[in-house]
């Protein structure tokens, strides 16, 4: 495991195209960071040779898969040499190389660089494939980290806080970025489409590998789960146990906050968002929400959940053993706030 390590460490290092050769449906449940997927086979390409390996075996799976390939070889060819021309390295570099993977380095990608070696290309394939890289991902969540959560009630502008500390050269992970999802019922308003659950875990992984993990991290309080996508068990484990830092402002600062980010969205929207929480707002409040909404009356909508969500940060876990308060009631988000930040660690 170690060798294989090192390897896409190699791998990763080289300068050049990263082709991934799996089909659409792998390549959408994770990949490398800025590969492009160039499919040897389609989702039902690859559903078929999976029933004939199965079935009838590896030799007559591998020539069904020449048979797929065989009517679009001229199609994939130009695929690649597209890819390779519009990369801004030159490619008779000595830096310069083709890099392919597959899912284990097996077959596909072997058969598609043995296939490039022809046209006198730099090519390299990762042994052990995307499988490795996923193994590396994983780990990467094992390794103790010196985290500072960054915790608030609603509308205290925590996500506003931890952009003003990536801007001044802090290490943040912003999972609500990552995840494309603010964490609440109205999490998803304006956002774009959530990630697989693997590939938010994969863009974790990324930041953290470029941190030095003796310096703090900052990342915002959350439940488990933003959305769909789920914080990595280990890595949440270590949210519940670090530093954490509470942010206090006014209720009227709130309001703001709230409404500034959310009176943007279409009326309907806002609506369905309101409905999807009806069961645990009250037919009351639920109903004031709904009227406020058609009349824009943008304070008691938001005045009318505000409770809501207050009882539910009750209940929040993360990181509630060594709590900083800081006062930011009326203050802007500037870099003297980052003082009080600092006179805190």
């Amino acid at each position: 495991m170690y060798f294989k390590r090192k390897e896409l460490e190699k791998f990763r290092s080289f300068k050049g195209p990263l082709i991934d050769v799996r089909s659409p449906s792998e390549y959408y449940k994770g990949h490398l960071p800025n590969s492009i997927n160039i499919p040897l086979f389609d989702n039902d390409e690859r559903s078929i040779i999976g029933t004939i390996y199965k079935k009838e075996g590896r030799k007559t799976a591998v020539i069904e898969g020449l048979k797929f390939l065989e009517k679009k070889i001229n199609l994939l060819l130009d695929m690649f040499f597209m890819s390779i021309e519009s990369y801004k390295t030159i490619p008779n570099s000595k830096e310069f190389f083709v890099r392919i993977y597959c899912s284990r380095g097996g077959m596909r990608s072997q058969s598609i660089a043995w296939l490039l070696e022809k046209y006198k290309l730099n090519l390299i394939t990762l042994n052990g494939g995307y499988k490795i890289y996923r193994r590396w991902v994983l780990d990467s969540f094992t390794k103790k980290l010196k985290i500072v959560v960054i915790g608030g009630k609603t509308g205290t502008g925590k996500t506003r806080l931890l952009s003003l500390l990536e801007k001044n050269k802090y290490q943040t992970i912003d999972l609500e970025g990552f995840a494309c999802h603010r964490g609440s019922t109205f999490g998803g308003l304006g956002m774009k489409e959530q990630p697989s659950n693997e590939q938010f875990e994969n863009k974790i992984a990324e930041k953290l590998n470029s941190f030095k993990y003796s310096n703090n991290i900052f990342v915002e309080a959350e439940s488990a789960n933003i959305g769909k996508c789920k914080i990595p068990h280990e890595f949440f484990n270590q949210m519940k146990n670090s530093r954490r830092i509470e942010i206090i402002r006014s209720e009227s600062n709130r309001l703001d906050e709230l409404i500034n980010t959310y009176s943007v969205f279409k009326k309907e929207e806002l609506q369905e968002s309101v409905l999807r929480i009806k069961k645990r707002l009250g037919p009351q409040r639920t109903k004031i929400a709904l009227e406020s909404i058609n009349t824009e009356k943008w304070d008691l909508v938001c005045k009318s959940v505000l409770d809501y969500y207050d009882k539910c940060y009750e209940y929040e876990k993360v990181g509630k053993k060594n709590i900083e308060l800081i006062d930011l009631t009326d203050k802007k988000y500037d870099e003297r706030i980052l003082e009080l930040i600092n006179n805190v660690l």
